[in-house]
């Protein structure tokens, strides 16, 4: 990775690394270091598996003190929403993560950047990068920063077709997904869908899948209504 493009995504975290080589290695896709024939351990899954952890501690530390009449049960739910695959692929858009990955030549080519198993998952080894760099502390403001901040809106992602349906039946209004634009060979497809509601179009959005564009412009459909109100 040049260091021009790794620094540029330090600034944009608002995070310096005093060891530039485990944001490298967070940033490096299995696709890429086998591809190159990188030693397995440099890639991003085992700061994944630590990030994992280091996220699941922070994300249960903040519900549990956010939520302090919520059974267990509730808890584990609202964990589940928070840190689920969706929200952290929402999560690392935000802050242009894709951008700065070192694919294999086929997972670029196919639209790794874009995946969300990708994206989450590199989401997961920033954070454990973080951590071995900075410690506790500089991950939970990483965490705090780029993660659960207006967490309870990008949690919306994580089921926002079921959450837009009760608000259009609330007000006794017909909700409808419609295909605008399907684009690209089978291996790298896009889906473009709107949203319309008793016949008007609010929103629109892209996905790799019809599903995944649906519940994107439901998303978006959601924080506009509620803007409104």
């Amino acid at each position: 990775m040049k260091q021009e493009k790794r620094m540029e995504f330090e600034k944009r975290i608002g995070y310096s690394f005093k060891d530039p080589e485990l944001l490298v290695t967070a940033l490096t896709h299995s696709s890429y270091s086998n591809e190159i024939r990188l030693k397995k351990q440099e890639c991003n899954e085992r700061l994944e598996f630590l990030g994992d952890a280091v996220l699941e501690l922070i994300s249960s530390e903040q519900i549990f003190r956010n939520h302090p009449d919520q059974p267990e049960g509730d808890l584990t739910r609202i964990r589940a929403s928070y840190v689920c695959e969706p929200t952290l692929a929402l999560c690392a858009r935000e802050i242009c993560l894709g951008d700065y990955l070192q694919l294999g030549r086929g997972e670029d080519r196919t639209g790794g950047r874009e995946r969300d198993s990708i994206l989450s998952d590199a989401m997961e080894a920033t954070i454990g990068a973080v951590y071995m760099d900075g410690g506790f502390e500089s991950a939970q403001r990483y965490v705090e920063e780029f993660i659960l901040k207006d967490i309870e809106k990008k949690s919306l992602f994580y089921d926002s077709k079921t959450y837009l349906q009760e608000i259009v039946q609330r007000d006794l209004k017909k909700l409808e997904y419609v295909l605008l634009k399907e684009e690209g060979p089978d291996h790298n497809k896009s889906f473009e869908v709107g949203v319309l509601i008793d016949g008007k179009q609010l929103t629109t959005a892209v996905g790799r899948t019809k599903k995944k564009a649906e519940q994107a412009a439901a998303y978006e459909a959601i924080l506009l209504l509620e803007d409104k109100k």
